[in-house]
């Protein structure tokens, strides 16, 4: 096996385990159901800082994020990511603990066409006619939820957008998985500190009620920056294309705990938006065989 397969299958099993965590999330922030979303965060935000720093200290990457930190750049690009998975994690914890775990489901569903669609207006790819009508077919279906049960569509979007934008400039930012989640989480630790300095100083914190539900805010910067880590380290070694595929795991294990566990209603307007997102994804995900292959043997010919 040579480096770049080694690369490859290694970025497979971290991105398989990344969206495997993130898809039984749900069921952790259920037993959290009790807590205001925003301190939840605020926690994820903390404790994942604490949990990075000796993770940073075991590997002995201090002097790396050093450097990260001094490339205004680099800076700059991890404010704006650091800004839109604070803004993704908040709304995902609130639809699951108000739910709506049905509606990140679709936002995670969306995502693989919203990073189509990023790939169409920043990098001027273009698209082929079936991708063009996947597109189109899923649009249709976002439609269709928005007139028939439209509630929670906003929810649904904010994630796509939100997710996507992130993976996108966390892929084009040059910085490694570890260093650069640090950066980002350090980036909003102050709001995060802040905030529960707040709740503490009016009595209204949710930390130190019980053991139960201290242990499980503190692990939440573990079950946050694991997934994380894994996604981004796998970014770095995977096609964008090739990450798409694996995103399809996550929203697949939430709408299954949706439907079959918290029991959340499954309108016809949700069928028709979910059967039209699924075929515009098995649409994409066959033209995009199609054409790899024929650019595989385009490469060949010409050798």
């Amino acid at each position: 096996m040579d480096n770049d397969q080694a690369r490859v299958r290694g970025g497979l099993f971290l991105g398989f385990g990344a969206y495997l965590l993130w898809g039984i999330l749900p069921l952790y922030f259920k037993a959290l159901a009790s807590i205001d979303p925003v301190e939840i965060v605020a926690h994820r935000v903390v404790w994942s800082l604490i949990f990075l720093a000796a993770l940073l200290s075991f590997w002995k990457r201090w002097p790396a994020l050093r450097a990260a930190a001094s490339a205004p750049k680099v800076l700059g690009m991890l404010t704006i990511t650091a800004l839109l998975i604070g803004t993704n994690w908040l709304v995902y914890i609130w639809a699951v603990l108000n739910g709506h775990v049905l509606a990140g489901s679709l936002g995670y569903y969306l995502n693989p066409l919203v990073n189509v669609l990023l790939g169409v207006v920043l990098l001027k790819e273009r698209l082929s006619r079936p991708q063009m009508g996947a597109v189109a077919l899923a649009t249709a279906g976002v439609i269709i939820l928005a007139l028939g049960a439209g509630d929670g569509l906003w929810i649904s979007l904010t994630l796509a957008f939100s997710f996507a934008l992130y993976g996108f400039l966390r892929k084009i930012t040059p910085v490694e998985a570890i260093e650069g989640l640090s950066l980002e989480t350090a980036i909003i630790a102050p709001l995060a500190m802040g905030w529960l300095i707040w709740l503490g100083a009016t009595d209204n914190i949710s930390f130190g009620a019980d053991s139960v539900t201290t242990l499980l805010l503190v692990l939440t910067g573990a079950v946050s920056a694991v997934p994380l880590l894994l996604f981004t380290a796998a970014a770095k070694r995977l096609p964008y294309s090739t990450l798409g595929f694996l995103q399809y795991i996550a929203p697949s294990i939430q709408f299954l705990l949706a439907v079959g566990i918290f029991r959340e209603k499954l309108t016809t307007a949700h069928i028709f938006c979910f059967a039209a997102i699924w075929t515009a994804l098995a649409i994409f995900a066959f033209e995009g065989v199609r054409l790899s292959r024929a650019a595989s043997r385009e490469r060949a010919a010409a050798l």
